[in-house]
């Protein structure tokens, strides 16, 4: 008898982008200006993603101001701060928190989201990322942004000693017999002894194996090197596809390339950004996305899009087509996803600067689907079931409303359709998102390695 295989569920995540995803959210009346500092903001949209039944919460983030202050808020808030405070207020709904590789060290990113991990019960995430701009470069005494191949090659190394770290306690390491007077196994806590291109770090991490062994890794790469990082580590990946097409083409390679790395097809969630305008009707909906867009100065969304690209303001013209000699962004050393995405989508539809902005909601790189919720929920149920994501990172044109909007009028249509849960089976973000615990190591530690640890 052949076994029973479980239909595949969709995963949904908010990426809470302060305000919401279109530049001009925080124009709207019942916006607050103060709220991307506001932390009843997060905790408020946590709480509506909860109810939703939403896998996660996601937060970006930066190390310069890498937008146009004058007119938007920006990624402030340091988000493994953020994200505890936002796991106290809930039970259920995962934490992904962005950190970057480029300015940070392994062993305390091990310990931080580690840490969140135990203090959530099982609900951590990290989104790895290299960081290419060059104020963040700057602000840690760097006067020029490393080259992509070093990024990446430096994200590799980093990502597996934070896995290392993870697992330098076995999950039965900590001990607390009372009566045997035995704290901790000290035979199963073992130092991972590192000495690479980038990093040496010595172990092991401070503090024993979290609830899901691994807090989940996230990743976000449109390059050849990001895919690989990707297809070697990330448990689910966020994308930026403009077209079903180039959906399907991206998961079908993430996946192989997993499966080349030896890992199956499973290991990875692919998410490509999503971000809705909901209306009762199709024509409210797109008044909706023009009343936004409208709000912002074409000055910003100029600026915007150059700077995706790489090139000076000057070339775009707002009645014009993208220049025609656009290549990888800054010679290859920006960000490639956002770029290929803006490019395809210009070049597809053969828009104007001005037709390309009016059709991403003021923003860059990621698909924006306006419509009711029967029609965003179609949209999602034909890339779903086909194959060209496994659920979305989804992005909302304001926050709250607009993910109160999604969860009181698409969610609903999802479940109805046997396509999204209508309760949480399990309390971790891996159980959330159908993924196995890493099974960790086994070991005997050396005496030398034991003096090296707990003294003579």
């Amino acid at each position: 008898m052949s076994a029973i295989v479980a239909p595949r569920q969709l995963h949904l995540n908010v990426n809470i982008l302060h305000s919401g995803f279109v530049p001009s959210a925080w124009r709207l009346p019942d916006a607050d200006p103060k709220a991307f500092i506001d932390i009843a903001h997060y905790v408020n949209i946590a709480r509506i993603a909860e109810a939703g039944k939403f896998d996660a919460v996601f937060l970006a983030d930066n190390a310069s101001i890498a937008d146009q202050i004058n007119f938007r808020p920006i990624t402030a808030l340091e988000p493994t701060l953020l994200l505890t405070a936002m796991g106290a207020a809930t039970t259920h709904i995962g934490l992904i928190g962005t950190a970057s590789t480029s300015y940070n060290e392994p062993f305390n990113i091990a310990r931080r989201f580690s840490t969140l991990d135990h203090i959530s019960g099982g609900r951590a995430g990290w989104n790895v990322v290299t960081t290419a701009d060059l104020g963040s470069a700057r602000n840690f005494g760097r006067d020029a942004v490393p080259d992509h191949a070093e990024r990446y090659a430096r994200a590799a190394e980093f990502t597996q000693i934070v896995k290392d770290l993870w697992d330098s306690w076995t999950d039965d390491a900590f001990v607390g017999d009372k009566t045997d007077g035995r704290f901790v196994d000290t035979d199963r806590v073992k130092p991972i002894a590192h000495d690479g291109d980038f990093f040496s770090v010595q172990g092991p991490l401070n503090i024993p194996r979290s609830p899901q062994g691994h807090p989940v890794l996230v990743q976000a790469g449109g390059s050849a090197d990001g895919r690989n990082l990707a297809a070697r580590h990330a448990e689910a990946v966020f994308s930026a596809s403009q077209s079903f097409e180039e959906a399907l083409a991206y998961s079908r390679d993430v996946k192989q390339r997993a499966a080349a790395f030896g890992r199956g097809e499973e290991a990875i969630r692919v998410l490509p950004g999503l971000t809705t305008i909901i209306g009762a009707t199709e024509a409210q909906a797109r008044k909706r996305r023009d009343d936004l867009v409208d709000l912002i100065p074409w000055d910003y969304s100029l600026k915007r899009i150059a700077g995706v690209l790489g090139i000076d303001v000057d070339r775009l013209h707002l009645d014009r087509p993208l220049p025609e000699d656009l290549a990888v962004p800054l010679n290859g050393n920006g960000n490639h996803t956002f770029f290929n995405a803006t490019v395809a989508l210009a070049r597809r539809n053969g828009y104007t600067v001005r037709q390309l902005i009016r059709e991403m909601g003021g923003g860059t790189g990621h698909r924006v689907v306006v419509g009711t919720p029967e029609q965003i929920a179609d949209d999602i149920e034909q890339w779903f079931v086909a194959g060209a994501a496994d659920g979305f990172n989804l992005m909302p044109d304001s926050l709250p409303d607009g993910l109160s909007d999604f969860v009181g009028g698409v969610v609903p249509i999802l479940q109805q359709r046997g396509l999204f849960r209508t309760a949480y089976e399990g309390q971790t973000l891996r159980a959330h998102l159908g993924l196995a615990r890493p099974a960790g190591r086994e070991f005997s530690i050396t005496k030398d390695e034991a003096f090296f640890m707990i003294g003579p």
